[in-house]
């Protein structure tokens, strides 16, 4: 790093420049700041790891020091340079020359931006009345703001209203959701749509028009943020190991049983992971493991006589708590019988045969139950949804949040946010934790009423534009529209400065913000000196 440090020494309108050992540390920043003062600095360059996770940070650090913010430009010098060819550490230094001097340059073209504040309507869209989705919305409403929620079903509850006991506690299921219903029904503040579906959504963070149909008609109205809490569904088992529902079952039907005491005096086998981790869904579900867990000792419970054998390939019992669940489990004499996918169990009429690693044999467990445990999946009209908010998902139809550990609450898209099932498997706990973290972070534009938004927005030269509307057409924000005259405009609030627009203007009318043509052609113009 040092050879680095002196390389940028020699660049044009370099007046400093130094070596810290951790940039994004207290220290680093105390030392960053003091060398704007010192220098009487007017552009500061940092090369050092993604600014996707501290850009942020720095340029607040820059505006402590008395800068402008966006006078700041930040090269990553670590996954482009040091990650991906650490195998080659001569080109990873040249490369990284490269990149520096680009910055430079870059940067001396910078100018100061200033952050649009707009207004924020002080009230919350929660779309899906699942656990996670109520609990959201009580969230928000006890915090003193409105809350329209919309549910698809005719009654809120989701998934949890159809089973029996909850883990860790064994409380009524029933029981829970009801008290939620009650709350979310009687409280003042909380509007409740059911039998309904988000039709459309227009505008941006603290300015979103909404949209919803029922069979009684239309209503819109205005919000200031949007939390999505549609859940997910149980895979049906149809096509697996025999299933017909009767005695071959899923998980749910067998909650079904339990509930109404069906299950006193019957042998049970319960096969882990069906259909799931194959080719066809490579991901774990979380919850079928301790789902399996409960249940099976709720049937023990039952019948202290039956036997209850859980088939599994890897057991998901995270956590001090769930693991003392596990071991409270086999004490109650539920046997666990551990089976490799390339030789899985096989389903005959009244037994399942399996191949116990261990004993190094095949076993025989008749069965009057046989209950497989299917993963959670995203609904089909998740993906309708989606569109309509302009939001992503991955392969299976989870909702992506922005960053994984930095924004894991919050869409891309600002104002949108997420939480529960609908973002990717688990159970009620979770569920309910992250419903808080959701509605605790609408809450912050909610609370302050004005908020400020990023600067690095399109701009259009009404002179040079035609109207051909592409742009308009091309935006995945709907951040730009045709006025009155047929001139495109940017609704700044909206736009996330993704170039798009600019790039596919043919008169060349667009200019991004704080990425111009001459500050790109500039980093370029230096590019293998």
């Amino acid at each position: 790093m040092s050879q680095l440090t002196e390389y940028a020494k020699t660049l044009p309108n370099v007046v400093a420049a130094d070596n810290f050992l951790y940039s994004c540390s207290a220290d680093g920043l105390d030392k960053l700041k003091a060398m704007v003062k010192d220098h009487g600095l007017n552009r500061v360059v940092v090369s050092s790891c993604t600014p996707r996770t501290h850009e942020p940070l720095f340029r607040s650090t820059c505006a402590e020091a008395g800068l402008n913010p966006f006078l700041y430009e930040q090269v990553n010098i670590r996954e482009h340079c040091s990650w991906c060819h650490r195998e080659e550490p001569e080109k990873a230094m040249e490369r990284a020359r490269d990149q520096i001097a680009m910055g430079v340059a870059r940067a001396a073209l910078l100018e100061p931006q200033i952050e649009p504040e707009v207004d924020v309507e002080p009230a919350a869209l929660v779309v899906g009345g699942g656990v996670a989705g109520m609990s959201a919305a009580l969230r928000v409403a006890n915090m003193g703001f409105p809350v329209t929620l919309v549910e698809k079903a005719p009654e809120l509850g989701g998934l949890v209203k159809g089973l029996y006991k909850l883990y860790p506690t064994f409380e009524d299921a029933g029981e829970f959701v009801g008290n939620l219903v009650e709350q979310v029904k009687s409280h003042s503040r909380i509007t409740v749509l059911a039998s309904a579906k988000l039709a459309g959504l227009k505008g941006y963070i603290g300015n979103y028009e909404a949209k919803v149909s029922q069979e009684s008609g239309e209503s819109e109205f205005k919000v200031g943020v949007i939390i999505v809490a549609v859940g997910a569904q149980a895979l049906e088992p149809e096509g697996y190991y025999g299933y017909d529902g009767k005695k071959i079952i899923s998980q749910l039907q067998f909650e079904d049983l339990l509930k109404a005491g069906k299950t006193k005096g019957k042998n049970v086998v319960m096969l882990q992971c069906v259909g799931c981790r194959n080719e066809e869904r490579v991901y774990c579900s979380r919850v079928c493991c301790m789902t399996a867990i409960k249940n099976a000792m709720l049937a023990k419970e039952a019948d202290r006589n039956a036997k209850v054998h859980i088939l599994y390939r890897d057991l998901m019992a995270y956590g001090e708590e769930y693991e003392e669940l596990l071991r409270k489990s086999k004490a109650l004499g539920i046997r666990y019988i551990n089976y490799d996918p390339e030789n899985p169990p096989k389903v005959g009429k009244e037994k399942v045969t399996i191949y116990h690693n261990l004993m190094g044999r095949e076993l025989e467990l008749p069965f009057d139950y046989l209950v497989l445990a299917t993963p959670l999946v995203s609904y089909e009209s998740s993906h309708e949804l989606a569109m309509e908010l302009k939001v992503p998902q991955d392969e299976y139809g989870f909702f992506l949040e922005a960053h994984v550990k930095l924004r894991p609450v919050d869409f891309a898209t600002d104002g949108i946010y997420v939480c529960g099932s609908a973002h990717w498997p688990k159970d009620v706990p979770e569920s309910i934790s992250q419903a808080y973290a959701a509605a605790s972070r609408a809450a912050i534009p909610l609370a302050k009423g004005r908020i400020k938004v990023e600067p690095i927005t399109s701009f259009v030269d009404e002179e040079k534009c035609i109207g051909c509307g592409l742009c308009a057409a091309n935006c995945t924000y709907s951040a730009i529209e045709m006025n009155e005259e047929g001139i495109a405009h940017t609704i700044e609030a909206s736009c996330k400065g993704c170039g798009l627009c600019a790039a596919s203007c043919p008169q060349s009318a667009i200019t991004m913000r704080h990425y111009t043509d001459a500050q790109l052609e500039a980093a370029m113009g230096v590019l293998g000196r």
